[in-house]
């Protein structure tokens, strides 16, 4: 069953089933564009009689009527003779007793562009044909067919129009959105103008403005700037002035003092050039003595043995404090850390994991996820049991060539098998030529990509 189908055309799906077991073999489905009818005739020829031989044409007008006919009979017998000089219902007739395709079941969309001939071939097989075969079209002109059952497609409700919106858009506006709610009412139903909702260009805003605080946060940085730059020019004016003062305090303290120099280069051992100098300096300063006998008593203390003691030890412990503070701090050595080499080999293999993750090729659900939404695959078999769809790849040798998914249809999980992607219609035709005679046997057909996502997301709800 195709994914997210709305009640009204689900019912209207089951609707028409009902009209063929009634005994009505031509049914034409009628509205205007954008209604959905493409997408309905989807759904019908995918979840209703799976057992029968089906056929899918999409209508244009630039498609003649032998195109058609060709590309209808195609789809119903494995490789038809077809004779381009006989009507519709003679090839029909002629093929079916060469090889019996038993019941059938023909879509057609786009009825608008079938010709007169066409009409009337398609209703005498609709009521003549040598087995059941059912045909369902969708068009926009009323009374197009004469033996026909004609079924109006209408609008969705409001209610149904919401639904298919949340669908497709993940944040819609709320009710009250006055934008909103005029866009609904003038789509009237229409799925093809409520998919068209542009959210960017579509939602007025009623939120009250936001106050801005930019001005504010401006004013703060600059202050906070300003007090920055203050402090640092306060500390750098105290720093010079620190220095200054501790120079001035120094060189008043020191200035009776030995200088370093001689302080740094006499040994301190000895003790004898160290008293030496001092006595040299006590005699400069003092005046000069008229005799030796009174420079010797001036330079005589009371008790000569304890001011030689008391002088030594106060030039000693000058000495001490000197070096101590003119020997120089030891820097201390800072260690740089290193990053360690485990680390360094965990995140080149944890690189080499990625690279190879990214070359694997995409399968399964992933495979069809990533295909453009408006190419054509062909549909090959859609079997019950996963053991089947394997052994019929590996009989047929389409290893590789085949993609799988599955698919959920009348609460049972189905397994459908398709081959190859393709741009257009044409190509996807061209491409079941390349099958083998055993695989056309089946009776592939075409089908959107678009169509398989959706399946996909109905399983994983």
């Amino acid at each position: 069953m195709q994914s997210q189908i709305l009640p009204s055309r689900a019912a209207l799906v089951d609707r028409i089933a009902l009209q063929f077991e009634y005994g009505q073999n031509l049914i034409c489905l009628l509205g205007p564009s954008g209604l959905g009818k493409s997408y309905l005739l989807e759904t019908f020829i995918t979840d209703k009689y799976l057992d029968f031989n089906k056929a899918f044409v999409q209508l244009s007008g630039k498609m003649t009527d032998q195109q058609f006919m060709t590309e209808l009979l195609e789809q119903s017998f494995s490789n038809p003779l077809i004779d381009h000089s006989l009507s519709l219902s003679e090839n029909f007739y002629q093929l079916y007793k060469q090889q019996p395709c038993g019941d059938c079941l023909w879509v057609i969309d786009g009825g608008r562009h079938l010709s007169e001939e066409l009409i009337q071939q398609l209703e005498i097989l609709a009521k003549q044909g040598p087995s059941t075969l059912y045909i369902l079209i969708a068009s926009q002109s009323v009374g197009q067919f004469s033996q026909a059952v004609e079924i109006h497609l209408e609008a969705l409700n409001l209610s149904e129009s919401k639904q298919l919106m949340r669908w497709f858009f993940d944040n819609l506006p709320v009710e009250e959105d006055p934008v909103f709610r005029t866009f609904l009412q003038e789509a009237h139903g229409n799925p093809a103008l409520l998919l068209a909702w542009e959210p960017e260009q579509q939602t007025a805003d009623i939120r009250t403005p936001e106050k801005s605080y930019k001005l504010l946060y401006l004013i703060l940085l600059l202050i906070t700037t300003m007090l920055l730059i203050i402090g640092f020019l306060y500390k750098a004016d105290m720093t010079e002035w620190w220095k200054a003062h501790y120079q001035q305090d120094t060189t008043s303290s020191v200035a009776t003092a030995l200088p370093a120099e001689a302080v740094i280069n006499s040994p301190v051992a000895s003790k004898e050039p160290v008293l030496e100098q001092s006595q040299d300096e006590l005699q400069a300063q003092q005046p000069v003595a008229i005799n030796d006998n009174t420079t010797q008593a001036a330079e005589m203390p009371v008790d000569g043995s304890d001011s030689k003691d008391h002088d030594n030890e106060s030039h000693y412990n000058n000495v001490a404090a000197i070096v101590d503070s003119l020997l120089p701090a030891e820097p201390i050595a800072q260690e740089t850390e290193q990053p360690m080499a485990d680390e360094v080999v965990a995140a080149i293999i944890s690189d080499a994991e990625s690279a190879i993750e990214a070359e694997q090729p995409l399968v399964g659900n992933a495979w069809y996820l990533s295909q453009p939404d408006d190419n054509f695959v062909i549909q090959l078999l859609a079997v019950t049991k996963q053991e089947i769809s394997d052994k019929f790849i590996n009989e047929n040798g389409l290893q590789g060539q085949v993609n799988t998914y599955q698919s959920l249809r009348s609460g049972k999980l189905w397994w459908i098998v398709t081959y190859g992607s393709y741009a257009t219609l044409n190509e996807a035709k061209k491409g079941v030529t390349t099958l083998s005679d055993n695989v056309r046997k089946n009776q592939p057909f075409y089908k959107k990509i678009s169509k398989i996502k959706q399946e996909i997301a109905s399983l994983n709800q």
